[in-house]
């Protein structure tokens, strides 16, 4: 039996997978940015309010996340059969080279591994977060798991290699041919350009967590 408050937390819960907030979710599915705000779950009058099939259609469609993901999401579930190993990598070491190939792709040789449930993306990785540079939103050893493969547009939280070899976490605000606007996370700045030719490659952050 459905619980409004299982599908709810799943919905949460997908969008923390795929590196979003709730908002980010739903604007990446082309619904409203408020669609999945937490004051928009229970009416005025005190009545639950619930997801459209329609609206959870979209957020599939849009993360690639299929239907048996969703509602191992609402039943708290995970399958160990759906496990693989992910290649796992310290961030204070990710800028150093020989860790990734010229499409941000790891090369396994040097890295570690965690078992993680499983991702479309046969490049994704995981890297665990060292020092304090990401606080509040990213504390020491929280892991954040990257999709080379996957398309990174406005609203994404991504990892960013600059020709300089510089590595960012940071949230993609926009971009185009001749810039991308990025947001730190760690402190309270304002949004900068990024020259697209400074920049290696980005990747979106498909999931975060502890």
């Amino acid at each position: 039996m459905l619980e409004h408050q299982s599908v709810w937390r799943a919905i949460d819960r997908l969008a923390a997978r795929y590196g979003l907030s709730p908002s980010g979710l739903a604007r990446q599915a082309g619904l409203d940015p408020t669609t999945f705000n937490k004051s928009k779950r229970i009416t005025k009058e005190g009545k639950q309010r619930w997801p459209s099939t329609e609206s959870l259609a979209k957020v599939l469609n849009a993360t690639g996340a299929s239907l048996s993901e969703f509602v191992s999401l609402v039943e708290n579930q995970q399958s160990p059969a759906n496990f693989r190993r992910l290649p796992k990598l310290r961030f204070a070491l990710a800028a150093q080279p020989g860790y990734f190939d010229a499409q941000g792709r790891p090369l396994r040789a040097h890295w570690e591994e965690t078992p993680f449930p499983d991702v479309s993306d046969p490049h994704a990785y995981a890297l665990e977060i060292t020092g304090d540079g990401l606080q509040p939103i990213f504390r020491q050893g929280d892991l954040v798991v990257v999709s080379p493969s996957a398309e990174a547009g406005a609203g994404d939280r991504v990892l960013v290699r600059t020709q300089q070899g510089e590595m960012l976490i940071v949230d993609l605000q926009s971009r185009n041919d001749q810039e991308l606007w990025i947001k730190s996370l760690g402190r309270e700045q304002p949004a900068r350009s990024l020259p697209a030719n400074q920049v290696q490659w980005v990747s979106r952050i498909a999931w975060a967590g502890h």
